[in-house]
This record gives C-alpha cells, sequence and structure tokens, in this order.
C-alpha cells in the first residue's frame, strides 16, 4: 500500500510540527549510499553526482513544461535521491530512473485527469526505453522504498515555517517574506547534491534564515532561533548550512546554471509531436529564475 498521510488541515503547529518529524528520519536518503555516489569517478560506469544534478534539472524544466505543481516536484527528488541511495544504477538507466520518479511523485500528487500517459513522457523526453520498460522500472522504484511516497519533504517544512512565521510576526515583517520566491529558491537547492544528505527540517530553516539576513530583518530573525531551539538544532549546523544555500543561489543565478548547456533541452518537442500532445503541454528552454524579493 502507497503511504499517503492524511494533510495536516487545520492542526495546530507543534501537533503538524511532530507528525513530520516523527517521519523526517525514517524517509531521508541513505547515508551510505549517498557517500557511494560522492566517491564515484566519472568514467561513464558509474552514477555520479553531476549525473545527478544533470537529471533534476531535467525533471525541473519537464515540470515547468507541464505546469506541474512545486509538491510534484520536491516529491519526485525525494524520491529519486532515495532510491539512488539504495541502489548502484548505471548512467544508462538514469533516464528511465529519473522518469519514473517523476512518474510516480506525479500520480501522487497531481489531479488525476492531469496525469500524463507515458507514452508522452517518452515521446517528450526523447527516451529511448519503452512504457513496457518505464512499468517495470517503476515497480523496482516502489519495491525499494517500500511503496511510501509521500515523505515528509523539505517543501512542507518549509510552508509549515512559514505560516507559523507569519503568525508570530508583526505586520511589518510579514511582507518581508515570499513563499513563492522561498519555493523557487529550494527548487535550485534541489538541483545541487550537496542538499541530499541534510534533514528536511534543517534545510527549510536555513532557507528562511538566508532570507531574512539578506533582508536585514533581526526582529524575524528572532523567530527563527525560536524555532531553532524548538527543533534542537544547534546554531553552527544552522550557519552551515546557511552559508551552503548562499552559495548555491549564487550559483543558480548565472547564466550557465540558468541555460545548462546554452542550447535548447535535449527534449524540446517537434512539431508533428507537439500536434500528439494536448494542447496545454508548452515549451520550456531553460531552469525558471528566482523572483525578486518583494524589498
Amino acid at each position: 500500500m502507497i503511504d499517503t498521510p492524511a494533510a495536516p488541515g487545520a492542526l495546530p503547529f507543534a501537533v503538524q510540527l511532530k507528525a513530520l518529524m516523527d517521519q523526517e528520519g525514517r524517509y531521508q536518503p541513505k547515508l551510505g549510499g549517498l557517500r557511494c555516489l560522492e566517491s564515484a569517478q566519472d568514467n561513464g560506469l558509474r552514477m555520479t553526482t553531476k549525473l545527478r544534478e544533470l537529471e533534476v534539472r531535467d525533471l525541473l524544466s519537464l515540470t515547468r513544461f507541464f505546469g506541474f505543481s512545486s509538491e510534484t516536484f520536491s516529491l519526485a527528488i525525494s524520491v529519486l535521491d532515495r532510491f539512488l541511495s539504495v541502489m548502484k544504477i548505471q548512467p544508462k538507466h538514469l533516464s528511465c530512473v529519473g522518469l519514473c520518479c517523476f512518474y510516480i511523485a506525479v500520480k501522487s500528487s497531481e489531479e488525476e485527469k492531469n496525469v500524463p500517459l507515458a507514452t508522452d513522457l517518452i515521446r517528450i523526453t526523447q527516451s529511448r526505453f519503452t512504457v513496457s520498460d518505464m512499468m517495470r522500472m517503476e515497480k523496482i522504484i516502489m519495491e525499494k522504498l517500500h511503496w511510501k511516497v509521500k515523505a515528509p519533504t523539505t517543501l512542507r517544512f518549509l510552508r509549515l515555517f512559514y505560516r507559523h512565521l507569519q503568525e508570530q510576526l508583526p505586520h511589518e515583517s510579514e511582507k518581508t517574506l515570499s513563499i513563492e520566491r522561498l519555493e523557487a529558491q529550494l527548487k535550485a537547492c534541489h538541483c545541487s547534491f550537496v542538499f541530499t544528505k541534510m534533514k528536511p527540517s534543517l534545510l527549510a530553516l536555513a532557507l528562511l534564515s538566508f532570507e531574512l539576513r539578506e533582508q536585514h530583518d533581526p526582529e524575524s530573525l528572532l523567530a527563527i532561533i525560536t524555532l531553532c531551539l524548538l527543533l534542537q538544532i544547534k546554531d553552527g549546523d544552522l550557519v552551515c548550512v546557511r552559508e551552503l544555500v548562499g552559495k548555491c543561489l549564487a550559483e543558480y543565478a548565472t547564466a550557465k546554471c540558468s541555460r545548462p548547456n546554452g542550447q535548447r533541452l535535449r527534449w524540446t518537442i517537434s512539431g508533428r509531436t507537439a500536434r500528439q500532445l494536448k494542447h496545454s503541454y508548452y515549451k520550456i528552454t531553460h531552469l525558471p529564475t528566482i523572483p525578486e524579493s518583494a524589498n
């Protein structure tokens, strides 16, 4: 059975936080598997962190292509990283694995009417595998993850912390935070392998802390300190991750990162293919930019 916990609804912050924290450790990628990935040589024979990052960027662009939600993308990356941490795959299989993780997330997060056909996904990405290959790979992924899909992602923590801060801060400080900008920053962080080994709660808090420090809002930073104490996060850990967030966002903002190959992505579709797809599908040829701050 697929693990799909109920939506938190209007439950108190403390209750929602405890529910997420109780699950967080069980859904973390295996550190041993991530370290193997990190130590792999880029010789075309083994999966590497660079290949993982390129696949995530493709999935981000594919998410934009279909107009899917941030939840879908974050869940796809969670499924991908968890699978890569327990299975040694060959680079030639990565596109199939990535697309299957994306498809699993789409079917778990999007309305049924918006779920594309597997044949459409294969055609758009110009993949060389078949629908049967996808179905077999999807089954392998689900079995390795014990059919548990709905993880407590960084996005869920980020939205929970954001709502909590909005309730705690004075009206003037509320305006300094934009959830759209924070979610865009998180997507950029998902593209970097360095964050795969971090707890979602820590990364979410580091993103909020980074944004508030950039806006020089001391009153809001006091609220971050309170959250830090509540989560039992050491100040040194928060500072370290916050610095990594700043470095990641600076690199993501460069033209080279925004347009991975300086050309159209490999899955940009032809006119003939476009006519065979739903009219709602549209072209995205580069990664999204992060919105400017409200200030």
